[in-house]
């Protein structure tokens, strides 16, 4: 009996020894949930005054059966130069939740990129960074050339490579991916 007290002291005692470790792998990882994106509105504003652009994706059912509904306010000078920026939202909350704030908070772990198709005459170029002075691209720069049409598409990468060679080599997950026709007067 005296034995079996003992054995059980001893068990008892290396389970508690055991449990009180200063063990890292038994700390939870912290789960950072992808953002909802509803909504994404591209203000062109132009340099030279005349018409703003608005480009904008609203998904409101998110993933569901809906598509989303895309609307362009219209079509962009040639020869003109745009100041960009992109807004976030999460409309599914009340009030909206503006999702380019988190964004811009987690800078280093997003990139946008503009992919340009082949009949647009149209270049871009980032106008804001992370702290590290990688791209960020919440802000950009579209300058129009030639009258023309296409298409440009915005993606944004959570936990791309930086600095990387653009969106082929970036890695990451894609948090939003929508494309514009849009034209070149």
């Amino acid at each position: 009996m005296k034995t079996i007290k003992t054995l059980s002291l001893a068990v008892v005692a290396a389970l508690s020894f055991a449990s009180c470790s200063d063990d890292d792998d038994n700390i939870p990882e912290i789960v950072n949930e992808e953002e909802v994106i509803t909504t994404m509105t591209v203000t062109l504003t132009p340099n030279d005054g005349s018409e703003v652009i608005t480009l904008q994706s609203r998904d409101l059912d998110g993933d569901g059966s809906d598509a989303p509904v895309i609307t362009i306010s219209g079509n962009f000078v040639s020869g003109t130069t745009y100041d960009g920026a992109i807004v976030l939202l999460n409309e599914t909350e009340n009030p909206a939740e503006d999702i380019t704030e988190e964004v811009e908070e987690e800078s280093d772990e997003h990139q946008f990129f503009y992919t340009i198709s082949s009949g647009l005459d149209a270049t871009t170029a980032y106008s804001n960074n992370d702290s590290d002075g990688n791209p960020l691209g919440t802000e950009f720069t579209l300058t129009a050339g030639a009258a023309s049409t296409g298409s440009i598409t915005f993606t944004l990468r959570h936990e791309p490579t930086k600095p990387n060679d653009g969106i082929e080599n970036a890695g990451g997950e894609t948090d939003i991916l929508v494309s514009f026709d849009v034209s070149v007067e």
